[in-house]
């Protein structure tokens, strides 16, 4: 399992993240405190306090996707 910690300060930052993880095909969840959205859900990641540091968390390999968490990152990679 992967996770990364980002941000998305814009709403067309959020929607270019859920276009990006659509594209997956794998499971992707975005964690803020204790509330777990699916990235793939457009409204769910809109509903997130989009000030904050949001942590991705997935399993898969999309090199596009990560390409996109890292210009988005708010911190280094972990490993889970």
């Amino acid at each position: 399992m992967k996770q990364r910690k980002i941000m998305l300060p814009t709403i067309k930052d959020a929607k270019e993240f859920v276009a990006a993880a659509s594209k997956c095909d794998f499971d992707i969840d975005v964690y803020y405190n204790r509330v777990v959205i699916d990235a793939k859900s457009i409204l769910g990641v809109l509903s997130l306090d989009l000030t904050r540091v949001l942590t991705v968390e997935f399993s898969g390999d999309n090199e596009a996707f990560e390409e996109f968490l890292n210009e988005k990152s708010a911190g280094k990679e972990t490993a889970a």
